[in-house]
């Protein structure tokens, strides 16, 4: 077995907040807060910032956390995570943890790691909670996702599904941002072409399940507090000054 990494991407340019993983709250930057959060992980046995900014890379030196230098060019968290990767033949598991979401519980790290690791058929693993609020099934900006009763993903979208011709029969799940990767097969899905459907929802994740990929999801109770716009700024600040 080879080690386990939380590779946490992190680029300065934002549409909505800019500079976003170097705004500070107590005197920390946003993502030393998530990068000692990944730090307190018992399952991960390295923790590791990418990024294509210098700006983030000397922050990340200044308190005292491992960093590499990425390309400008990736279009994506994973393919970023993925030449990080590339550099380390010794890791074999590898967590993408946002970097706009310090509050993420330990708990829903280490189950991202249990479903790659407890379940050899699986290429990819993540996260969903149950959806209650109708406004939030029908936002776009919260992607939905179906699985199986094994918990295999069938299914990712920007719609709401599964479509309730009869109410009441059936969850809404949504998605939350975290992967779980086998190192092969983040390689792999980062080097396949795109397909009609991740074109179509642009969701990453399509690619993968169309070229069938295996993901397992886990359900969770939790929501974490992702940090997007300003208002999510000051809910964090009120929050930690709790």
């Amino acid at each position: 077995m080879g080690k386990t990494a939380i590779i946490i991407p992190a680029r300065y340019g934002s549409s909505r907040l800019e500079g976003k993983p170097l705004i500070k709250v107590l005197d920390k930057p946003i993502i030393q807060w998530v990068w000692e959060k990944a730090k307190r992980c018992t399952k991960a046995d390295m923790v590791i910032v990418a990024t294509d900014d210098k700006r983030i890379y000397d922050a990340v030196k200044t308190f005292g956390g491992d960093v590499e230098m990425t390309s400008t060019e990736h279009k994506s968290g994973s393919d970023r995570i993925a030449e990080v990767a590339l550099k380390h033949p010794e890791i074999n598991v590898i967590v993408n943890l946002q970097g706009d979401e310090p509050l993420i519980s330990l708990d829903d790290i280490n189950a991202v790691i249990d479903g790659i690791k407890n379940d050899e058929t699986v290429d990819i693993s993540t996260l969903v909670r149950e959806i209650k609020d109708e406004d939030e099934a029908n936002n776009p900006n919260l992607v939905k996702c179906v699985f199986d009763i094994n918990h295999y993903a069938l299914y990712f979208s920007r719609s709401k599904i599964p479509f309730e011709r009869n109410s009441g029969l059936s969850k809404i799940y949504g998605h939350l941002g975290i992967y779980g990767y086998r190192k092969e097969s983040l390689l792999k899905m980062t080097k396949l072409p795109q397909t009609n459907l991740e074109k179509a929802e642009s969701l990453e994740q399509l690619r993968a399940l169309q070229s069938g990929m295996r993901i397992k999801v886990a359900v969770t109770e939790n929501v974490p507090v992702g940090i997007d716009t300003i208002e999510d700024l000051e809910h964090f600040k009120q929050l930690v000054e709790r």
